[in-house]
């Protein structure tokens, strides 16, 4: 339990740099900085799939059924290139602390639709209050720049509303994915991360031959440079790792308890965004981390 835990936990604290990505490559498209955080995690899924067809890997390589690969495509849409389409274009809209703080929600639907049998619901009534009171308070809290009268009426609800759909789209990857590693103890943590890095980096593609910028004129933008960092960095330590560290937790942990965690991604995601902009969370914000850190600690509990 407690390595699921800990898992869980460094996935949260990667998370968190996919909000503040967009600040870090401003000036990029939306389409651009989707597709190049998951054309780098599907490039850094296949190096690993490919290294572990070195002579005298131990244990064999798995490859995925017709089934398991459509698995891996439909959970890639809902937790990889849609949400994170979603979740960039809303923080275009509406800043970076408003779609964390609704984003933040997400442990409070997961542990409602993802209670174990066994598991009373008066045990998770402590750690739901203090999520919720955390949520209450951070809804309360200044939000600079964020804020709708800094952005516009119309564009910031936009963004409001675009994401809600991200919401809607990683709590139902966070319940489906869960269920599916815990059906299939034989395909191993590392193993489906590579097989859903596969499968977001062709989507990751497509996207970009859709609708993306052509590689010369990305090339010619100032600032290239740093956006092929925040690249990599979303995409191999964000998604690749990050997915690996999920997983473990997921094998590990009732989908109840992993959402809980998940609200570690929204305590990292507003420390990053303080520390771009470089001051320090007002009192009502600090209060509202410490709610989310008790609420995480009271559903650790209830789960023991």
């Amino acid at each position: 339990m407690l390595t699921g835990i800990l898992a869980g936990l460094a996935a949260g604290a990667l998370w968190g740099l996919v909000f503040v990505a967009p600040r870090m490559a401003a000036g990029f498209a939306s389409v651009d900085l989707t597709a190049g955080r998951f054309v780098a995690y599907g490039a850094m899924a296949v190096g690993m799939m490919l290294w572990s067809l070195r002579p005298g890997k131990r244990p064999p390589v798995r490859w995925p059924t017709v089934r398991q690969g459509g698995a891996a495509l439909g959970l890639s849409v809902l937790g990889f290139t849609g949400y994170y389409l979603l979740l960039v274009l809303a923080i275009r809209d509406a800043g970076v602390e408003v779609p964390a703080l609704i984003i933040g929600t997400i442990p409070v639907w997961v542990m409602l639709l993802g209670k174990p049998k066994g598991l009373r619901w008066a045990a998770l009534v402590p750690g739901l209050a203090l999520t919720l009171a955390g949520l209450a308070l951070m809804a309360f809290a200044p939000h600079g720049e964020g804020g709708a009268a800094a952005i516009g009426g119309g564009v910031y609800w936009r963004g409001i509303g675009i994401t809600l759909v991200a919401l809607v789209f990683w709590t139902a990857f966070a319940i489906l994915n869960s269920a599916w590693v815990q059906r299939h103890p034989e395909v191993g943590a590392t193993q489906w991360a590579n097989w859903l890095g596969v499968a977001t980096g062709l989507g990751g593609l497509l996207l970009w031959v859709a609708n993306g910028t052509p590689v010369a004129e990305l090339a010619a933008h100032p600032g290239f440079g740093a956006f092929v960092l925040v690249c990599l960095a979303i995409g191999v330590g964000a998604s690749w790792l990050a997915t690996i560290l999920w997983n473990v937790a997921s094998q590990r942990l009732s989908a109840s308890l992993c959402g809980q965690l998940i609200v570690s991604e929204t305590l990292f995601a507003l420390f990053y965004s303080f520390a771009w902009v470089g001051h320090w969370p007002a009192p009502v914000q600090w209060a509202a981390c410490v709610m989310f850190t008790l609420g995480i600690l009271a559903t650790i509990q209830a789960h023991r």
